[in-house]
């Protein structure tokens, strides 16, 4: 992912943040003198994937922009227990100040990072994109999708505005799969439509209406073979090309090597954002 389109949305979401934690000021920080300097350091307490650099610097560049941050690690490194992630420098209130809410966002970022480069390491050489969902924490969507991409996973749609997903109710509302694609391909010309199916006829009927990825819901590894073969052949000589296939539904850890070695293109996961847990930082005036 891109951050640079992003800049915005992390402006907003660290001026929540500390409008949340700071309110109308830090009274505790208030018991150091306000001229007192003071440096940090912050360590990682487990091995864990660095995700969040942009965050953490947005933080003190709103709190305070005298702080200094000086990073001893980059994005996307694996770490150690006891190692420095980074240092700062600064007013002492600042860096007190400043210190959880920095971070939540890394600690957070981290482990989402380093939970999707588990499942990544685990579909090595099958040649599957593993896939992130919209399961994420409200307001935070943007950056875990941005750590989901730091730990070597693969970001679905961003929201509900810049792909279709055409699931089970959808089609029941609309009248159909050749109907739902058909109106999809008239509201928004352009945009990729995915059509959710559950049995091997659904699976015909959104590769004629002309679906261009198709999400295997709760197909198990020997159904997910078939289908794979199937629709490969069924989808040659298509103007829009082979089709895409998507495994989702119940695939877990102990599974997953399973599913990736079926063929499928894709393999979305809500896991990658939903089950994350954080990382444990300390951080220590020095």
């Amino acid at each position: 992912m891109d951050l640079s389109l992003h800049q915005n949305d992390i402006a907003t979401i660290v001026a929540r943040a500390l409008e949340e934690d700071v309110g109308s000021g830090d009274i505790t920080a208030r018991l150091i003198p306000a001229t007192q300097q003071a440096k940090a350091r912050i360590i990682s307490r487990e091995r864990a994937i660095i995700a969040g650099r942009a965050w953490v610097d947005e933080v003190f560049r709103q709190l305070d922009p005298a702080v200094s941050v000086i990073w001893r690690v980059s994005e996307g490194q694996w770490v150690r227990p006891n190692q420095t992630l980074f240092e700062l420098q600064g007013s002492a209130r600042s860096l007190l100040t400043g210190e959880r809410c920095a971070l939540n966002f890394l600690q957070s970022l981290s482990g989402t990072a380093t939970l999707c480069r588990f499942y990544a390491d685990k579909v090595t050489g099958t040649g599957v994109k593993l896939l992130d969902t919209r399961k994420t924490i409200p307001g935070l969507r943007i950056a875990q999708k941005y750590a989901v991409s730091v730990g070597g996973c693969f970001n679905h749609r961003i929201g509900l505005y810049d792909a279709f997903l055409i699931k089970e109710n959808h089609i029941m509302a609309a009248g159909g799969i050749r109907a739902a694609v058909s109106q999809a391909h008239d509201i928004a010309p352009g945009k990729p439509i995915e059509v959710e199916v559950e049995t091997m006829q659904q699976l015909d009927e959104a590769i004629d209406a002309g679906a261009d990825i198709i999400m295997l819901d709760n197909f198990n590894p020997e159904q997910m073979r078939v289908a794979v073969v199937h629709a490969r052949q069924k989808s040659q000589g298509r103007t829009n090309g082979v089709i895409k296939l998507e495994a989702s539904g119940g695939i877990t850890d102990t599974s997953l090597r399973a599913y990736a070695e079926t063929g499928v293109d894709y393999i979305s996961i809500g896991a990658l954002t939903k089950d994350c847990k954080a990382i444990d930082l300390s951080m220590r005036l020095v």
